[in-house]
């Protein structure tokens, strides 16, 4: 990792981590408990991939942070959400998430769907009250839209849905890849998007194009993350090595093969390069997350 990178990751995940604490309620409001697991879920962990879209796509641009931070608490919030209801034993089942005890673990099931539904919600309150948004309400309107879609049945609801579906079945790899445009990559897609979109009357033909540069990190994201859960181990993941195989999940090394899922990952990389040609030095970031994308260990 360039120390550079290093920097304005560590300097992003401090402020992300400022501003989610802001918005989340406080563990002395009543209901306590709720609140707690909310906290719990969404504090101390994680390496923050989606808000760190949100500021790279803004840096990019010119956007203040300020800005910002309503969007990247938002996409933070519907993430942490879906990890929370993932794990559940309706779900995937998991124990352990984020390298601690999964919030059902920790709190129990019920208030574990709850804490799900409250960030949720959560996010669409900071996007529509959220007073440092510099963009007019037509523009705040798309972004609320633009993260519906994203996280509903068009999106990561509707990917879940397939997976559900897809346990136990052989797939080709466009059935695989729309999985995880919907499941993984909407998500992504609406993080960068979402920091476009913070800058004023921002130019359509460059929103395709950040667009484009997100749908390919997204399905590199997931080709990496197939890889890692075979190759990793449960302690450098912070979750249960393994836990895709075991259900019998379809995975891009196994329908690939591991060699062409690695591959697939760096054709991708270098697809996402190409749609920032012509960006200057401040959408490096942007640049730096493709690369960690493709390279990260856990």
């Amino acid at each position: 990792m360039k120390p550079e990178f290093k920097d304005w990751l560590t300097a992003c995940q401090s402020r992300i981590e400022q501003k989610l604490d802001h918005w989340l309620p406080a563990t002395n409001i009543h209901p306590t408990r709720l609140h707690e697991a909310m906290r719990y879920a969404v504090l101390g962990g994680g390496k923050r991939i989606r808000p760190l879209l949100v500021y790279a796509t803004g840096d990019a641009l010119g956007v203040e942070e300020e800005a910002l931070d309503g969007p990247a608490c938002a996409v933070e919030f519907i993430h942490v959400y879906s990890l929370v209801h993932d794990d559940l034993p309706a779900m995937d089942d998991d124990d352990l998430r984020r390298g601690k005890p999964t919030c059902h673990k920790a709190f129990d099931d019920p208030t574990a769907i709850l804490a799900g539904d409250a960030l949720q919600t959560l996010a669409f309150h900071v996007l529509a009250r959220d007073p440092a948004i510099q963009t007019d309400a037509g523009a705040r309107l798309k972004m609320i839209e633009t993260l519906a879609l994203a996280t509903g049945s068009r999106g990561m609801a509707g990917g879940q849905a397939i997976d559900l579906a897809a346990v136990g079945h052989a797939l080709t790899l466009a059935e695989l890849e729309d999985m995880h445009i919907h499941k993984t990559g909407a998500l992504i897609r609406a993080s960068v998007i979402l920091g476009a979109l913070s800058l004023p009357g921002v130019d359509h033909t460059l929103l395709e194009r950040l667009d484009r540069y997100a749908k390919c990190i997204g399905l590199a994201f997931q080709i990496r993350d197939d890889i890692i859960d075979i190759e990793s181990d449960t302690t450098t993941l912070g979750k249960t090595q393994g836990a895709d195989a075991a259900r019998n999940k379809p995975t891009y090394p196994t329908l690939l093969g591991m060699a062409e899922a690695k591959q697939r990952a760096l054709d991708l990389h270098l697809e996402a390069l190409w749609c920032l040609n012509g960006l200057d030095e401040r959408a490096d970031p942007l640049r730096w997350i493709a690369g960690y994308i493709v390279e990260r260990i856990s």
